[in-house]
């Protein structure tokens, strides 16, 4: 770990792959060391939904994700920052990267208002009336106390035209300037900075340039998988990651099916997050080496075989595809769970054996296995 007076965090590249952007590394936070390439688990609420942190810890999980918004509204920054930050107030023992809010309140559609100066909105929930700005938002997270925090940004919902895609762009950029005066802990927060541009080429690469100026500890791909198809997110993430510091760390932000990890990693992105593998867990569905699958499936019903044979997760050692299927048909809590352990575990193998082909040097030969096998 970091001691008081060093960085917020510091990376290493332990191995580069000869053939693609692919790479392994060390991230260095004051909570714990973070093996790259590496899924994060979304905590919306200082909680990974449908467990708890021994489960999540068994998963293999490094760092995880708390969401900015959802914690200002409840149960308030200030109440979290007096409880000692995320850390002491969820007993959480992992390093934690907290999202700006940018991506929340854009999603409110017509529940908010975009100015120079922030975005005005109402609570999903109360219909309370809201402003985050970069001050704001920088104020919450420094309260938070996560390893990393995330810059305020604007993103657009694909499709979107170039001129609405470069208006957020400059806007990101403006707020990106406004985020690092405002920033209070730089000394044991790591400020990452985000990338926008939406499908547009050119418009990434001036992104990438005007927040890459800043010097920042690291760089994320923002406003990708939200509307477009694979192609475009493909194109994009290729393109982005390559104009990003080789040093620093890349992180690509709500995304996360297992064919889209491989293909991030393949390019040279180092983390990602997604709500999917627990909200599907939610809904009774499993990632499985043929795909995704629905436990409330008939043909499950009377399945004696574990999920995955072969995953070490708790759920497929223990209990099998019958007994399942019936935890989510009776709509039991434990369906989640179970589900859920099974589904995180899956990603972060997924980013486990690239991170072993990696460092073994053989990733070439892995990728092109994760595209007959996975991508389809």
């Amino acid at each position: 770990m970091l001691n008081a007076m060093s960085e917020a965090v510091r990376f290493e590249i332990e191995a580069r792959c000869s053939w693609s952007g692919a790479r392994a590394g060390r991230l260095t936070t004051r909570h714990g060391v973070v093996e790259t390439p590496v899924f994060m688990p979304v905590g919306t609420n200082a909680t990974v939904k449908a467990m708890l942190w021994d489960q999540v810890l068994a998963c293999g999980t490094q760092i995880v994700l708390a969401n900015s918004y959802h914690l200002y509204l409840r149960p308030g920054h200030r109440l979290v920052e007096r409880a000692g930050g995320l850390h002491q107030f969820s007993a959480c023992p992992l390093p934690i990267l907290t999202d700006s809010g940018g991506f929340q309140v854009f999603s409110l559609n017509q529940l908010r208002r975009i100015s120079d100066d922030g975005v005005h909105f109402r609570d999903h929930r109360t219909g309370d009336e809201h402003f985050i700005g970069p001050e704001r938002s920088m104020e919450v997270q420094n309260s938070l106390g996560a390893d990393i925090i995330m810059a305020f940004d604007e993103c657009v919902q694909n499709p979107a035209s170039r001129a609405e895609a470069e208006k957020a762009m400059e806007r990101t950029h403006r707020w990106l300037e406004r985020c690092l005066k405002s920033h209070a802990r730089p000394a044991d927060q790591a400020l990452f900075g985000i990338v926008q541009g939406s499908i547009y080429e050119d418009l990434r690469a001036e992104s990438a340039r005007v927040v890459t100026g800043a010097d920042l500890p690291g760089f994320a791909i923002g406003g990708v998988a939200v509307g477009e198809d694979r192609p475009a997110i493909e194109r994009i993430v290729l393109h982005t990651t390559a104009l990003l510091p080789a040093s620093k760390p890349r992180y690509l932000m709500g995304v996360g099916t297992p064919w889209d990890i491989a293909y991030a990693i393949r390019c040279g992105v180092d983390m990602f997050d997604c709500v999917l593998p627990t909200r599907l867990a939610r809904h009774g569905a499993a990632f499985l080496p043929e795909g995704r699958v629905s436990l409330k499936n008939a043909r499950f019903a009377a399945d004696p075989l574990p999920l995955a044979p072969g995953c070490p997760c708790y759920t497929c050692r223990h209990h099998c595809r019958a007994y399942l299927h019936h935890l989510v048909r009776a709509r039991e809590m434990s369906a989640a769970t179970l589900l859920s352990i099974h589904n995180v575990t899956h990603l972060h193998a997924q980013a486990r054996a690239c991170r072993q082909a990696i460092l073994a040097g053989h990733f070439r030969e892995h990728f092109q296995r994760c595209r007959r096998e996975i991508a389809g």
